[in-house]
């Protein structure tokens, strides 16, 4: 058997959808464990741009199935968009299927987000208001909707009712919006069922039988370890666990089907969205690094926050998913910089951290430790092999492990598909 696990190592966006879209081709089975549609992974096939957001990125390049997973809060009015567009585009949609356990986002989830966002003013989270958080609060709740409730009427009326009775009042007497009405619902709905029930089945068999016939099963993740509800910058996280151990919980797998887990992390460092960020750089430097490596967010179009590689954050990841293999994108973006810095420790109040602290207070007063390498000149866009990139561009992948203590296994010199240089296999 063989489990393939891809995470991200920072705050999201590191160009996961690329590397997934590259090993998704030797792939039997593709599964998405957790987030939902405020994730946007981009892959770039020939020039083409796709940007998914609930579909599993292995469905460009994989003939295998594709599972969106229980772990996962789905749309289904973005899942039957973005279905929409990819059959136009030629792609094979009769491999996507969705896990009758699933959760169900619904529009007084979406009217919820929106609500709290604004309410919160300057201690905003920075949401993306598509209603993810809501809809796993729900679901923890108890009273959440599921993909499975969808292929009842009479369940999902029921739920429906009970559910809207409770948003409404609160929208209502509390919060001084319209209440939403139960018809247009019911009916929207129901017609996102009919389009959608061929696709709604029990991923647990589909997944465990490709596991016992020594089939490989890829386990995408949104978001990152930064962004992790249990172990990133709280309250400033998602709603899910992007890690290794939200794979075993948003698929319904145990440990002991992975033999690998993939990181991928970027050259440089990114967040979108409020929260401490303690290597940004708010400077040209910063702003140069978000113009040529094109930040800015795939889902919302927000400009993302650059900084320096933060080697703290690469070691919290790496520690917290047991990641085996890093894939190093983005480097191409650093070219032409005369220097270039790692931070590999924290300051915070006269004392050094060489971790991330639970305290998001402290984490705000966090100065970083740098070192400061050689930058180069040259064009690495076009090569394919690690001995013939620059000697300082290797000399900075080696003390990017030094300081993650993990091995770089590839590296990514572009956005398309090809432009990868493999040091070993993964």
């Amino acid at each position: 058997m063989a489990g393939y696990v891809v995470v991200g190592m920072q705050w999201g966006d590191e160009g996961k959808g690329k590397i997934i879209d590259v090993i998704s081709k030797k792939a039997d089975i593709i599964t998405r464990f957790q987030g939902g549609n405020n994730a946007g992974h981009t892959v770039v096939v020939d020039g083409e741009k796709f940007i998914l957001h609930l579909i599993p990125s292995g469905i460009l390049n994989s003939p295998g199935k594709c599972l969106i997973g229980p772990g996962v809060v789905v749309d289904p009015k973005v899942l039957l968009h973005e279905i929409d567009i990819l059959e136009k585009k030629g792609i094979d949609m009769s491999r996507l299927y969705i896990s009758d356990r699933a959760h169900i986002i619904m529009p007084y989830h979406i009217e919820m987000d929106k609500i709290k966002e604004d309410r919160s003013g300057a201690k905003k989270i920075g949401t993306t208001r598509r209603g993810i958080g809501p809809c796993y609060r729900d679901k923890i709740d108890r009273i959440g909707i599921r993909a499975v409730d969808l292929l009842s009427d009479k369940v999902f009326r029921e739920k429906l009712k009970s559910n809207l009775e409770e948003k409404n009042e609160l929208f209502e007497k509390i919060y001084n919006v319209p209440k939403l009405d139960f018809n247009e619902i019911y009916s929207d709905y129901s017609e996102y069922t009919k389009l959608l029930k061929h696709r709604i089945v029990d991923t647990l068999p589909i997944i465990h039988d490709a596991i016992n016939n020594n089939e490989l099963v890829l386990f995408e993740g949104a978001q990152a370890a930064m962004l992790d509800i249990n172990y990133g910058t709280y309250p400033y996280v998602t709603s899910s666990s992007p890690t290794t151990g939200g794979a075993l919980t948003g698929t319904g797998i145990s440990a002991c089907a992975i033999n690998k887990v993939i990181g991928v992390i970027k050259a440089y460092t990114t967040r979108v969205g409020e929260g401490p960020f303690p290597t940004e750089l708010l400077d040209k430097t910063g702003d140069d690094l978000r113009e040529i490596g094109g930040e800015y967010g795939a889902t919302t179009g927000r400009p993302r926050r650059c900084g320096w590689f933060d080697g703290v954050v690469g070691r919290h990841a790496v520690l917290l998913s047991g990641i085996s293999d890093i894939v190093l994108t983005k480097i191409d973006v650093l070219s032409g910089l005369d220097k270039i810095k790692i931070a590999t420790h924290y300051e915070i109040d006269g004392k050094i951290y060489d971790y991330i602290p639970a305290s998001i207070e402290q984490l705000e007063r966090a100065k970083p430790v740098y070192i400061e390498l050689d930058g180069w000149k040259e064009d690495i866009t076009k090569i394919k092999e690690y001995d013939k990139l620059p000697e300082n561009t290797k000399k900075y992948i080696k003390k990017l492990e030094e300081v993650m203590k993990s091995k770089i296994s590839m590296v990514s010199v572009g956005p398309d598909r090809e432009q990868n240089i493999f040091i070993s296999e993964i």
